[in-house]
């Protein structure tokens, strides 16, 4: 992961023979909301520079999968987990671990787009690199603009820094707080289901952006829409009742599903 983890004793790593195509693995991990569990023994690893998609019904545990990959999961009253969660060959849930470093090192963004609404374009890119102690404004300038062409949002913005981020439309707010995450130099990019607010013009947009983003990030994007996770995912992670009924490339999951169940919800036969 970042400096900061990869420096801590190496108790809490995890390592084998094919660490080194994996960003993220998961030991029997298991979430709760109070009483209730909403994950049960999800093992599964997901590979470096590519994008898995979470697919499954309402309620099946998509979301709280993806919290618990950054540990924001353990932020909600009530919440617990157990079970291991490697980035890197790192358990980010050991004791010697900062949570603080891990949300830094895995972005996350939301699925209705959330710019501060107070703040200007550049200051909602510029925040959490004034958070993490940056001053200096040359590199804060250098940094918004590198994430905002990341987010393919410079050529639209430009000459509008100093407008509110939520004077922008859905489309083009919801690629601001891509930037935004992109401007802390995350190794992760967790997606909870970013296009679901957008229009089917703007939605495609981000989906190209997701795919050319790939290959600088691990991408995670949790969607109810299965047209989307067939169209942008290299993986497919199909969960049903808090369970992983079956993770295969996307390709096979979709014209050759091995479980019965992964059939009947990609055939809509239920859902």
């Amino acid at each position: 992961m970042g400096r900061e983890i990869i420096s801590l004793s190496s108790r809490v790593r995890k390592e084998d023979e094919t660490d080194h195509i994996y960003k993220i693995k998961t030991e029997n991990l298991n979430a709760w909301f109070g009483t209730k569990q909403a994950l049960k023994d999800i093992n599964i690893k997901i590979r470096k520079n590519a994008i898995t998609a979470i697919i499954g019904p309402s309620g099946c545990g998509k979301s709280t999968l993806i919290r618990c990959l950054n540990r924001m999961h353990e932020l909600v009253p009530s919440a617990k987990v157990s079970g291991k969660v490697y980035i890197d060959g790192i358990d980010i849930y050991s004791k010697n671990v900062d949570p603080v470093i891990v949300r830094r090192k895995v972005g996350m963004v939301f699925q209705k787009p959330n710019p501060f609404p107070t703040m200007s374009i550049y200051d909602n890119v510029a925040a959490g690199l004034k958070l993490n102690g940056i001053r200096d404004r040359k590199k804060l300038d250098e940094i918004v603009k590198k994430s905002l062409e990341q987010a393919w949002l410079w050529d639209e913005v430009k000459n509008d820094l100093d407008k509110p981020g939520s004077s922008l439309s859905g489309g083009q707010q919801q690629r601001l707080c891509i930037a935004r995450a992109l401007a802390v130099e995350p190794e992760v990019l967790l997606l909870d289901e970013p296009t679901s607010a957008l229009d089917p013009i703007a939605a495609s947009k981000i989906e190209q952006l997701i795919v050319s983003l790939k290959k600088d990030y691990t991408i995670v994007i949790v969607t109810h829409n299965m047209q989307q996770a067939a169209r942008v995912s290299d993986y497919t992670a199909f969960l049903y009742l808090g369970r992983l009924i079956e993770y295969d490339e996307t390709a096979k999951i979709f014209s050759n599903p091995k479980e019965e169940l992964t059939e009947n919800y990609i055939a809509g036969r239920f859902g």
